[in-house]
């Protein structure tokens, strides 16, 4: 039987950074809410384990989140936005570039780098994941940032 690895949900000493939009806070403060509710019912202290740091828009996470995962500091960074359709391309242009910016930092780090940005056609489809009908979108990504940062504990290099 081969080896096999696999993460977990305990916290560990780990330490996590989460880079959260301020654009449509009213969304993003319910999901950094809800990553950090997840984050302590798994054993992290908060207080002493979690760095949040609050950015423009969606488009500034990932600089952000790249130098939080380049600093040796976090075990984890989580990115939490909320992106809505207008009338407009600027949604997809933001969108491209969070997705791969964050998709980014985490290969030239090596350090998981967690995409918890909802990207939506409406107010209504953003406020369903971020605590209603969908869930909660910064629960599911403080819950892979854990469960992550314990795979990496696991793996050679």
């Amino acid at each position: 039987m081969p080896t096999q690895i696999e993460g977990d949900l305990v916290a560990g000493d780990h330490q996590f950074a989460i880079v959260v939009s301020r654009f449509n806070e009213f969304i993003t403060e319910q999901m950094v809410d809800g990553a950090l509710d997840t984050l302590e019912r798994h054993g992290v202290d908060t207080e002493a384990a979690v760095t949040v740091v609050h950015v423009p828009g969606a488009r500034e996470i990932p600089v952000v989140a790249q130098r939080c995962a380049r600093s040796g500091t976090y075990d984890a960074v989580l990115c939490i936005g909320a992106v809505i359709r207008g009338a407009t391309d600027h949604f997809d242009y933001v969108c491209s570039g969070v997705s791969s910016g964050t998709q980014q930092a985490a290969m030239d780090t090596e350090v998981p780098v967690i995409f918890g940005v909802i990207t939506t056609d409406t107010i209504e489809q953003a406020i369903e994941r971020a605590g209603t009908k969908a869930g909660n979108k910064g629960r599911d990504a403080a819950a892979a940032a854990l469960e992550m940062a314990n795979v990496m504990d696991q793996l050679p290099g």
